[in-house]
């Protein structure tokens, strides 16, 4: 850890700076092990035991850690243990989807303490904002709060808002959400309450950098196989979005084995979509005999019918293997151009095909394209968009709330 330097107050190498460096990493290592006592930080930390004292007794007189309890059990005399304080500061994610608004809100630990789910009647194109209002308001009443004690909101929606002209692209099909002044009525609705807007995608791919698949990685592509094709794409550790927030957009590639699509802004479809999209697998499926459940949406559907093909000799092992030819070919134009290290890929349609049709699109990739990065399913739990964004109001949230520089010690 940091040691002691000299220099005026509130420069790098400054005892204020120095210390505020070690408060940081003593409560990072708190979430990441839980309690633990003085003696178990000053060991992680390098601090000595008086230093590990004095910033414990910092942290507690700040309302950032909390005594738990004792080591009872042990070899010795029991030892006070300490906790990061859960009401230290709440986060709130929204998943904002054409059929309805999943809210929750988290405690500065990550503990999910309360949910809400609003469905979206029909496809109205009024309320927007107040949805939004709604879900946020039920979850944080499920977590006994108000929405005043939320610090931070992010919301996940399909396609992303371009920063040039603050209007939602790439999402024709989420009704409400295309005022030039979305952007603005919400922040006036939500008041002092900071907020975020980000791709649903790109969200997904948070989840799996902080949480999934991708931690440790710098270089990911995370592939989503749900309502439509997308992707997100993080270079050197960070999500890149481009100039009009479309990167990613990945469901416009133009394909060799697909009609090439032209207005695809009006068609909001384009040759990816086209060859192994929701509709192009039901049809895959129905060719070799495989016939999709009665019910369901057009999702579950695709995503039924894949996972049958993997549990079905001969007839599953064609479809699946045609499925993972094409999911191939559109991964390999973006690794020509990404490079990434490891593919994720996510999205309730294509990880129906579990192991089977993941080492079979390894495979077909490791013909179609020079770099072969590895490729890995996604093992998150349910709803990984708002686990996105939750973990995403989370990072902005703790960076801010645990920077002891200014604080008195």
């Amino acid at each position: 850890m940091a040691g002691t330097g000299s220099g005026s107050t509130g420069t790098p190498g400054t005892p204020r700076v120095l210390r505020a460096m070690n408060d940081r990493a003593a409560l990072d290592l708190l979430l990441e092990h839980g309690p633990l006592s003085r003696t178990r930080i000053g060991k992680l930390t390098g601090l000595s035991k008086p230093t590990a004292s004095q910033l414990l007794a910092r942290l507690e007189a700040a309302g950032l850690v909390i005594a738990t309890g004792t080591s009872e059990g042990l070899p010795g005399p029991s030892a006070q243990l300490y906790a990061v304080n859960p009401a230290a500061a709440r986060v709130a994610g929204l998943d904002v989807t054409p059929t309805g608004v999943r809210a929750a809100v988290a405690d500065i630990t990550g503990r999910t303490v309360g949910t809400y789910e609003l469905p979206t009647p029909g496809r109205s194109a009024q309320g927007a904002i107040e949805r939004v209002l709604h879900a946020l308001d039920g979850a944080a009443k499920d977590a006994g709060l108000h929405r005043t004690d939320i610090h931070r909101l992010v919301i996940g929606t399909p396609g992303a808002f371009d920063p040039t002209t603050g209007n939602l692209r790439y999402a024709s099909h989420l009704p409400g959400w295309h005022s030039p002044r979305l952007l603005e009525e919400l922040a006036a609705a939500l008041g002092p309450l900071p907020f975020e807007v980000e791709n649903d995608v790109n969200l997904a791919a948070v989840a799996e950098q902080r949480i999934g698949e991708a931690q440790g990685c710098e270089n990911f592509t995370l592939l989503w196989g749900e309502r439509g094709f997308g992707a997100a794409v993080v270079i050197g550790g960070r999500l890149h979005r481009g100039a009009t927030g479309g990167a990613g957009e990945v469901a416009f590639l133009p394909l060799p084995g697909a009609p090439l699509v032209r207005n695809v802004a009006r068609s909001n479809s384009g040759g990816f979509e086209e060859l192994a999209g929701r509709r192009a697998i039901l049809r895959l499926a129905r060719d070799h005999g495989l016939t999709p459940p009665p019910g369901g949406s057009l999702t579950q559907k695709a995503a039924a019918v894949v996972a049958e093909a993997a549990r079905t000799p001969e007839a599953g092992e064609a479809v699946l293997a045609e499925y993972a030819t094409r999911l191939a070919t559109g991964l390999a134009a973006i690794v020509a151009v990404v490079d990434p290290e490891l593919i994720v890929l996510a999205g309730a349609v294509i990880t129906a095909g579990g192991e089977q049709l993941r080492s079979l699109i390894q495979s077909e990739l490791a013909e179609l394209a020079v770099p072969r990065p590895a490729i890995r399913l996604s093992t998150m739990p349910d709803h990984p968009v708002l686990c996105g964004a939750l973990q995403s109001a989370l990072g902005a949230t703790r960076d801010e709330v645990f920077d002891t520089t200014d604080r008195t010690p």
